[in-house]
């Protein structure tokens, strides 16, 4: 890529929103906020529905061209802008293959089919929209915890990173949902806890979680009477 790239991110305050602000700063691009939130309205305004009609977030506009889900941006932004010395994916044939797999795995064992269900049906996070469910939350918890074995297998055969020593996208996608199991008190494999803190003394990782803050909301003054 040749020039000064024209990327907007849309989104922030959410586990799968930190993703592409973290990789922008593991990749030194400069680019423009937009800090819309889930479920606030925002994703349903006229204007953001053109540009994603899922009406959700994150998204990324670069120029023309837009492309929602977190881990498709970050895949993309590691294929589009990598460089020799800042490098998100691997180059070799059956590296990239190796890569993708772990990105599959992270988005849907431990995403999708069981963070997420235990967000959609917790009390006190989005149960009280599609169902609280304790059993349902329990048994997601579980998975978790027997998928995550395949991550500790990993990390056990003196790996810095997932690949290896060569930090990728694949990092950003795991270190999101251990932070997240954390959060949610699943609890994450004693292997784990050492690469955690690996990742977190990352200077982009400090910066995209920054990034990732909501804005405080404006709270009007009050007149004395």
């Amino acid at each position: 890529m040749t020039g000064t790239p024209d990327l907007t991110l849309w989104g922030v305050g959410t586990s799968r929103t930190v993703r592409p602000h973290w990789a922008m700063f593991e990749l030194g691009l400069p680019y423009k906020v937009k800090p819309i939130g889930p479920r606030t309205g925002e994703t349903k305004t006229e204007e953001y529905t053109a540009l994603n009609p899922r009406q959700k977030v994150p998204l990324l506009q670069d120029g023309d061209f837009c492309i929602g889900e977190s881990a498709a941006i970050v895949a993309y932004l590691s294929s589009t802008y990598s460089s020799p010395d800042r490098a998100l994916i691997p180059t070799a044939q059956r590296d990239y293959a190796a890569w993708l797999e772990w990105c599959f795995f992270i988005v849907t064992e431990l995403d999708s089919t069981s963070l997420y269900v235990m967000r959609r049906h917790s009390a006190n996070a989005l149960g009280p929209i599609y169902g609280i469910a304790p059993e349902v939350v329990a048994k997601a918890g579980e998975y978790f915890r027997e998928q995550l074995r395949h991550v500790e297998k990993a990390l056990r055969d003196d790996r810095t990173y997932l690949m290896g020593d060569h930090f990728t996208s694949a990092d950003i996608l795991l270190t999101t949902c251990l932070d997240w199991a954390i959060a949610y008190g699943v609890g994450i494999c004693d292997v784990a806890q050492p690469y955690l803190e690996r990742i977190h003394q990352r200077e982009a990782y400090q910066r995209g979680t920054a990034a990732n803050v909501p804005l405080a909301p404006i709270v009007p003054v009050q007149a004395k009477v």
